[in-house]
């Protein structure tokens, strides 16, 4: 029994130097209580080292036994604690404004641009974004944090170490985490009012045009180009304004694309899908950290002036951020008659 005791003293010892968590060392005691009784069954009774650790399983079993009924004790008791401090209470969302939303959004309500009506428009928009990456990341905390009724997100992605140099939505404890049920537990941290749709699954045609009819505005932040071309034929489908921006290194570009109103589609500006070798991915050319949060938050800024209608948005201008040159530039950019995906809708309705 002294040597049974000792190897768990060590063990807590050398756990607590090394910084190990608690729920490892006792995991690591439960092992070594485990195989001293597997000794005792093994070896026959006499044997010096069954001896050395107790000479019988049964006492063993009977103190392994009596230290599940205490973790399994203690885990109730805080099961019961977590009820006591944080009550399922969900927020209840009634037709007007309560206090504390009214005191969350005052800066919009101020705006002559927003208002009431405005913010009224955001908290009964519905948006899907498409990525929660580089791009959706800084889109859906101000998506959320401005009050936007109902967020989707789609990614069939999880969160990676090399992810949290940019995709500030997600935390270290979330690596190995859905990045959509990473992101979802963020915007409902930051704003419970808002409810979050999250579907962990890559966007593909089969599900994409019911998925779409759901919402009535896009945004993508998708890193592919093929996910691109099918979330402008699909938003183009269902005449759904979609927001769509990619980035690289050091420059970033986003629009607004929406034929149904007099604009190009994204196929209108890029017609042909590039070859893949001469546009790397991030993780082959790298890109700045806060970039994406630039250009990420323009995403936002635009889905927020297209659904309270304030000032001007991007439609029929393709923006250009150069950070590394401290340069924007803004190009103007038409619908295509030839366009294989929205045949010029936008010059029939500008027209």
């Amino acid at each position: 029994m002294i040597m049974v005791g000792t190897m768990v003293i060590t063990l807590w010892v050398i756990g607590w130097l090394m910084k190990v968590p608690y729920a490892a060392r006792w995991n690591m005691t439960a092992i070594l209580l485990v195989g001293v009784m597997v000794i005792h069954v093994i070896l026959p009774g006499g044997h010096p080292l069954r001896m050395a650790t107790g000479g019988d399983a049964r006492f063993w079993a009977i103190f392994f036994g009596f230290g599940v009924l205490v973790w399994g004790y203690r885990k109730f008791l805080g099961a019961l604690r977590t009820r006591v401090k944080h009550p399922e209470a969900p927020i209840v969302k009634s037709e007007s404004f309560s206090p504390t939303e009214l005191d969350r959004y005052a800066r919009h309500i101020i705006l002559r641009e927003v208002g009431g009506p405005g913010q009224k428009a955001l908290r009964d928009a519905k948006v899907l974004v498409v990525g929660a990456g580089g791009l959706g990341a800084p889109a859906l905390q101000y998506l959320a944090a401005a009050g936007v009724g109902t967020i989707g997100v789609i990614d069939d992605d999880v969160v990676e170490n090399a992810n949290l140099q940019r995709q500030v939505i997600h935390l270290d404890r979330d690596i190995g985490m859905p990045k959509v049920q990473s992101a979802a537990q963020a915007m409902v941290a930051q704003n419970p009012f808002v409810t979050v749709r999250p579907y962990q699954r890559r966007l593909d045609e089969s599900i994409a045009s019911d998925l779409f009819a759901d919402y009535d505005l896009i945004l993508d932040g998708s890193d592919n180009f093929a996910t691109r071309y099918l979330v402008n034929k699909e938003a183009v489908a269902a005449e759904k304004p979609l927001i769509a921006a990619a980035l690289t290194q050091w420059e970033g570009q986003i629009s607004v694309y929406d034929p149904a109103n007099g604009t190009p589609c994204y196929a209108c500006v890029f017609p042909e899908m590039p070859d893949p070798a001469l546009v790397p991915s991030c993780a082959e050319a790298g890109v700045i950290g806060p970039l994406p949060g630039v250009i990420g938050a323009m995403m936002a800024v635009e889905a927020v002036k297209l659904i309270t209608g304030a000032g001007e948005n991007l439609s029929g201008r393709l923006l250009i951020y150069d950070a590394l040159y401290a340069q924007t530039r803004t190009i103007t950019v038409k619908p295509d008659a030839q366009c294989k995906v929205c045949g010029g809708k936008g010059l029939r309705r500008a027209g």
